[in-house]
């Protein structure tokens, strides 16, 4: 196995027809494949995702990130008549956000926008390839978005937004808004299913990571070592880490839904080995040879090549084990990313477990 130095960016590339970029949700939630991954093993078995009730066990906590997604585009103007796409990064209090600005050219400090005809806004500063906004509408930016924005689905899916987008591409469990992207793979839980594992004796607990479209990012960088993740806010509540204290304690597995409850979790342990309460900002990157504290299994989509998220699904199956099951998946015809199937991972167990 190629130490984590020495892997390239290239290593985590895979050949994918654009006939299996899922477009569109099933036509109810639930209703997706399931691939199953022992990470110690490297074995795979085709299921379905109704299946999960019966891999979770009672005891069992599942982790839901309750992140609410924000219709987080908007179109317009600058001052000069250029036209502009602005897409929030964050929402940083009532009246700024950090945000990506396409444009002819850049805009500079002073600039002011007109959005959605009814949204008006001033270029305070650039902070690296994002812009803080200054909004100058009365009313709160959450509030402006809800009503001029629009959704804003994946660099990958080809149709803009429409109803049924705005009601699938959203978790049943949403709650706080804040995220630009869904947290996808708890797209695939109905209220059913919740309360079908809970009667069983499953915990069911929440993360909150608002999403940002970093996680789209591509990696330029020849090695992995050498890319720069994105930041993300998130907020793992008291009550949260007492379930995951108390499972711990009795033997019963974690199981993560998604990549974003993963990382807040993990980032809440990575100084002290131990899941804290609060609010944090991650910048964590999760690549082959990390030493995962809490999480024991993690419920995933199928993800880009050559993406940070495949790197961090790597991590925790194996690196073999990983691009073995994605060319399983790809045979299979697995539907892939955030409208696509799902993968229930069993984590690769290392030397210092």
């Amino acid at each position: 196995m190629k130490t984590q130095d020495l892997l390239k960016t290239k290593d985590f590339d895979f050949n994918l027809p654009e006939a299996l970029i899922a477009q569109h949700p099933t036509e109810v939630r639930g209703a997706s494949r399931l691939l199953q991954l022992n990470g110690n093993t490297g074995s795979t078995q085709d299921s379905t995702f109704a299946n999960i009730y019966h891999l979770l066990n009672a005891g069992d906590v599942l982790v839901l990130n309750d992140t609410r997604v924000i219709k987080a585009r908007l179109f317009g103007e600058k001052s000069t008549g250029g036209k502009i796409e602005v897409m929030i990064e964050r929402v940083v209090d009532a009246h700024h956000a950090l945000a990506q600005i396409k444009a002819s050219r850049a805009p500079i400090a002073g600039s002011r926008l007109t959005l959605a005809n009814n949204v008006h806004a001033e270029v305070l500063a650039r902070q690296d390839d994002l812009f803080l906004l200054h909004f100058t509408n009365s009313a709160n930016v959450l509030d402006l978005l809800d009503q001029y924005g629009n959704l804003p689905l994946p660099p990958y899916i080809t149709h803009l937004a429409d109803a049924e987008d705005e009601k699938r591409y959203q978790t049943v469990f949403a709650a706080h808004a804040g995220a630009v992207a869904a947290p996808t793979a708890g797209l695939h839980f109905d209220e059913a299913m919740l309360a079908k594992l809970k009667a069983k004796g499953v915990h069911v607990a929440f993360v909150t990571l608002h999403v940002g479209a970093g996680t789209f990012k591509p990696v330029k960088a020849e090695y992995i070592t050498e890319h720069k993740m994105h930041s993300e806010l998130y907020t793992i509540p008291q009550a949260t880490v007492e379930l995951i204290n108390q499972a711990k304690a009795r033997g019963s597995k974690i199981t993560a839904v998604g990549t974003t409850a993963l990382r807040a979790l993990e980032s809440s342990a990575l100084q002290t080995g131990y899941l804290q309460a609060g609010q944090g900002e991650t910048a964590i990157f999760i690549t082959p040879g990390f030493k995962f504290k809490i999480v024991d299994r993690l419920l995933t989509n199928f993800h880009l090549p050559k993406s940070t998220l495949l790197m961090l699904v790597s991590a925790f199956a194996g690196f073999e084990n990983t691009m073995r099951a994605y060319q399983h998946a790809v045979a299979a015809q697995y539907r892939f990313f955030s409208y696509g199937d799902a993968m229930l991972i069993e984590r690769k167990q290392s030397d210092t477990d």
